[in-house]
């Protein structure tokens, strides 16, 4: 199965939630830009759960 290609962007984002960001990440095990894919991912499948 071939992984979906990524596209670097760039986006400005508030000191503090990049600390806390960076903390979850940590804590997960996971990389700040692996982290916010997966919580945006979360966050998109909500929305369509919702709008169902």
């Amino acid at each position: 199965m071939n992984k979906p290609y990524k596209q670097k962007v760039s986006v400005s984002l508030d000191e503090d939630i990049i600390a806390e960001i960076r903390e979850l990440a940590d804590n997960d095990d996971r990389s700040f830009s692996q982290y916010i894919n997966l919580v945006l991912k979360e966050h998109i499948a909500r929305l369509k759960e919702n709008s169902e």
